[in-house]
């Protein structure tokens, strides 16, 4: 009987895997060797797609005659940085005495793409091929994944849809990036005085830069205007209490032109005339025509995903999303946590059976201690398999990011910021084993001389999730356990004997009208997005949804997946097309992003748009899932790219985008002669 082989995508990860089956090894050079069994890593890629030199040496030099560039059969090479291991792998993989090969890298696509590459380089043939998939790094899982593996033809598909992103990938930087650089890069440096200028595109990275240009241009756009609210208050002293005035129906503006939405007049003097007329009637009184009390239930937010997560931390922290993947992979390498890269925000049914392993193994975090006695009492894991928690059917490759409960010797290495969010993630997990939050809240509708008037109080009556999340109010928690609900309705703090006094209101009440007020609101503009909020939107296709609850109900693929989205960001920052304040995560372009916008705009329009990114990102999990084909997905590419390519070549547009030129660039200072090479160093007015 031969020698199985377990090839992991780290050195790192393959120690685990080795210490798992408790292997008696001998350390070689790039790998590990026992009796029976080898154990080998890859050091991230060790293959990658050639360049168009490779197929034709005159290709290296970019001429428009050449495009598009669409290869028959794509060819590929070893990485020359990697070339040592990629000849140990390649060596161990076809020695004769291995029968079987465990593929331990990376469970997702990504990690599929790593091995298939180094295999067809390899000209592995004639081995028993099994794929090892697991979620955490633990060695209970280790063993499960490898004790539960299935032949690598099972993942076929999923390594089609791999190579496609790939040659997707290539296809549309190499072509579009000549193209338009070709095209329009000799007006771009013309502009900016440097010597030359690269248009640097891609499928998601162009998309994504759309995004944030759009943004920026609607907040210079914006024109902000200012509206007059009328409050009143009401009832005794000491029990006052305040309510707005909205022209609901029945009320003598109703759907009137002077309004600004129904709560304002666009008209300080129109609001005068209406508290003037309010006051006409003495003494003024409210009569309370609605009052409604009731519970509210506010359940624990669904589990975190890479993306939720992401947002999370650069909230709190002010890190970047590429920053957090950095600590969660450290902190799913020291087995603390399951696999980072996913998009699901639930469990499966099968890992939420066993889920006392994880609460029991988090008995040794101090501070998760009193949160687990609760939880221990309340029994509530004993059904989380029936809560919303759980959905076997929106989860593909991986389920939500918990805490495993292993690996608790690792926590006194963790940096601060590690630290940190491992709590955040701990917090997360166990607040889904509490009750709801339980909410008061009551509302009065009074009418003075026929007008309305509306307010509402919500207090907190029962802290449920909220024990373990972190409570309202503090600085930490004002956006986990937000104390605004989805209506806009603010949770007040109020104190014992107020909350009495307004609980004896009733329908029917009079109460005395004490003053009526101006208040003076203005528009707000869109916000600019922060490195969290833009990976949320890149999620959820291009909107920028704050609400958590229908984020969760969004269908559909995003822009890029969650393994890749934070390096596109990086990308974009360091080609200087994007602007990143460290210390706000604020995102702003830079003077070349939005002329390279432009120039994107006035070619390959449809590059911007994130709908259809996110429809070419659902193709690949069409191929993944076996729905069609990769030559179906393949045609429609290679049709997307010559047609696209084509219709730029006939553009004689320069004159007009030297318009949008002057445009962008009057919200810039002029850049510095020392700038030369990228256009970029212009800095941006002082908002």
């Amino acid at each position: 009987m031969g020698k199985s082989v377990y090839i992991a995508e780290k050195p790192s990860v393959a120690q685990e895997f080795a210490k798992a089956l408790k292997l008696k090894t001998r350390r070689q050079d790039g790998y590990l060797e026992g009796d029976d069994a080898i154990v080998t890593w890859c050091v991230g890629h060790l293959v990658t797609m050639s360049y168009p030199e490779a197929y034709n040496p005159d290709l290296k030099r970019w001429s428009l005659t050449t495009l598009p560039f669409i290869p028959e059969n794509f060819k590929y090479e070893v990485i020359p940085g990697t070339a040592k291991q990629f000849r140990i792998v390649s060596g161990i993989l076809n020695r004769p005495d291995v029968d079987t090969i465990y593929v331990c890298t990376d469970s997702g696509r990504e990690g599929e793409y790593i091995y298939r590459l180094v295999e067809q380089e390899a000209h592995v043939k004639g081995k028993v091929r099994k794929r090892v998939w697991i979620d955490s790094q633990t060695e209970e899982e280790i063993l499960r994944g490898i004790r539960e593996a299935k032949d690598l033809k099972e993942y076929d598909n999923l390594s089609a849809s791999a190579y496609l992103r790939a040659k997707e990938d290539y296809l549309m930087g190499i072509n579009f990036s000549r193209l338009l650089t070709l095209k329009y890069g000799g007006s771009i440096a013309s502009y900016l005085k440097t010597r030359y200028a690269v248009i640097s595109v891609g499928r998601v990275m162009t998309c994504v830069l759309g995004m944030v240009v759009r943004r920026e241009r609607q907040i210079r756009e914006f024109v902000q205007t200012p509206f007059y609210r009328i409050v009143g208050s009401f009832g005794e002293e000491g029990a006052a209490f305040e309510g707005e005035w909205r022209a609901v129906q029945g009320s003598r503006w109703h759907e009137s032109f002077d309004l600004y939405k129904e709560n304002g007049f666009k008209e300080e003097e129109k609001a005068r005339g209406l508290i003037r007329w309010l006051s006409e009637e003495e003494p003024l009184t409210g009569i309370v025509s609605s009052a409604e009390k009731k519970k509210e239930k506010k359940y624990a937010p669904l589990l975190f995903n890479l993306a939720e997560l992401q947002n999370e931390c650069s909230r709190r922290f002010k890190i970047s999303p590429d920053e957090t993947l950095r600590i969660v992979q450290e902190l799913y390498e020291k087995k603390l946590v399951t696999y980072p890269r996913t998009d699901a925000r639930v469990l499966s049914g099968a890992v939420a059976k066993e889920i006392h392993k994880n609460l029991n193994g988090l008995m040794k975090y101090e501070p998760a201690v009193p949160f687990l006695q609760d939880i221990l009492a309340l029994g509530s894991y004993k059904g989380l398999k029936k809560t919303r928690y759980v959905n076997d059917k929106q989860i593909t490759d991986h389920y939500a990011i918990i805490p495993t409960g292993q690996g608790m010797g690792a926590l006194t290495s963790l940096s601060g910021l590690s630290a940190r969010i491992y709590d955040v993630i701990v917090r997360r997990f166990l607040s889904i084993f509490y009750p709801p939050a339980v909410y008061e809240k009551v509302s009065f509708t009074i009418q003075v001389r026929g007008e309305s008037f509306f307010s509402v109080f919500k207090v907190l009556t029962e802290e449920g999730y909220l024990k373990a999340a972190g409570r309202p109010g503090t600085k930490e928690q004002e956006n986990e356990a937000s104390d605004r609900d989805s209506s806009g309705e603010e949770e007040k703090s109020i104190d014992g004997a107020f909350w009495t006094a307004i609980q004896s209101i009733k329908k029917g009440s009079r109460l005395p009208v004490r003053a009526l007020a101006i208040r003076e609101g203005k528009t707000s503009p869109p916000k600019r997005y922060n490195s969290g909020s833009l990976i949320l939107a890149m999620e959820n296709a291009g909107q920028l949804i704050e609400d958590e609850e229908l984020r969760s109900q969004i269908k559909g693929s995003g822009i890029g997946t969650s393994a890749t989205r934070g390096e596109i960001l990086k990308k974009l920052f360091h080609n200087k097309y994007l602007a990143l304040n460290k210390k706000t995560q604020i995102v702003t372009p830079t003077l070349q992003g939005e002329m390279i916008y432009d120039v994107v705009d006035h070619s390959i329009r449809s590059l911007l748009n994130p709908e259809l990114t996110a429809s070419w990102e659902k193709g690949l999990t069409y191929v993944a899932d076996g729905e069609i084909s990769q030559e179906e997905y393949m045609k429609k590419l290679d049709q997307f790219i010559i047609s696209r390519t084509e219709g730029v070549k006939q553009l004689r547009n320069e004159g007009q985008l030297r318009a949008c030129y002057d445009q962008a660039a009057r919200y810039y200072r002029k850049p510095a002669a020392k700038s030369a090479g990228t256009g970029a160093g212009a800095k941006k007015k002082k908002e």
